[in-house]
């Protein structure tokens, strides 16, 4: 992963910029892969199952080029077994010791990214991301993973999708000390902005009632 990557520029230009923004990066693979996956995935192989352990060298490296680039938090979404940890001892090892890692620790296979993988292009070319990311389903699973980031050195948890999962956070929350944020993803704000649209909601008050509901669950950070 080389150091001049559009959000290591983009990264440096805005913490230049304002110097006192914190600037989140979400570390993940899909969108510089051809194939919309999280990770390097077999030759031939389509069913979306991602290779694990070659996966978080990469990750270790786009953590530190990104930290090396200005930012402030690093957020992995990828949800790969044990990719707090690579981070953790990437970052150490590079001198970033005081960068905290944000896990997408509760990260559901969720029908509500759709306008988001539209947008951005993202959307896999092939399977799904279900090998890798959450059965909604399961809420049991949620809290299994959070342990185990905590345990790698995670310093903040994350829960996506947020509006239908106010359970988890609120599991999540029950659980830890650790800050928890809420990802209200594009498919939450696109219902919304429709609704509006057709005359049929408040929107000024539907957005903050939800981002009330957020809060009300357990999140620190939305």
């Amino acid at each position: 992963m080389h150091d001049h990557g559009i959000v290591q520029q983009a990264a440096t230009r805005v913490k230049e910029a304002v110097p006192d923004l914190i600037v989140i990066v979400d570390t993940c693979l899909c969108e510089y892969t051809s194939h919309g996956h999280c990770g390097y995935l077999e030759v031939g192989d389509l069913t979306g199952r991602v290779l694990n352990d070659p996966t978080l060298e990469l990750l270790k490296k786009t953590a530190v080029s990104q930290a090396q680039a200005g930012a402030d938090i690093i957020a992995p979404s990828g949800m790969m077994d044990g990719f707090v940890q690579a981070i953790r001892s990437g970052l150490d090892a590079a001198g970033f010791q005081e960068i905290p890692i944000m896990s997408y620790a509760a990260k559901y296979a969720s029908a509500y990214y759709g306008p988001f993988r539209d947008a951005a292009d993202s959307a896999p070319q092939f399977g799904d991301r279900r090998t890798y990311q959450m059965d909604p389903g399961n809420g049991r699973e949620a809290l299994k993973e959070i342990h185990l980031d905590i345990t790698e050195g995670a310093d903040m948890l994350m829960v996506k999708p947020a509006l239908a999962y106010m359970d988890i956070i609120w599991r999540v929350k029950e659980a830890t000390q650790l800050p928890v944020a809420a990802y209200n993803v594009s498919g939450e704000y696109a219902m919304v902005k429709a609704a509006a649209l057709n005359g049929w909601i408040d929107e000024e008050r539907v957005v903050l009632e939800t981002l009330l509901g957020f809060k009300r669950a357990g999140t620190d950070m939305i």
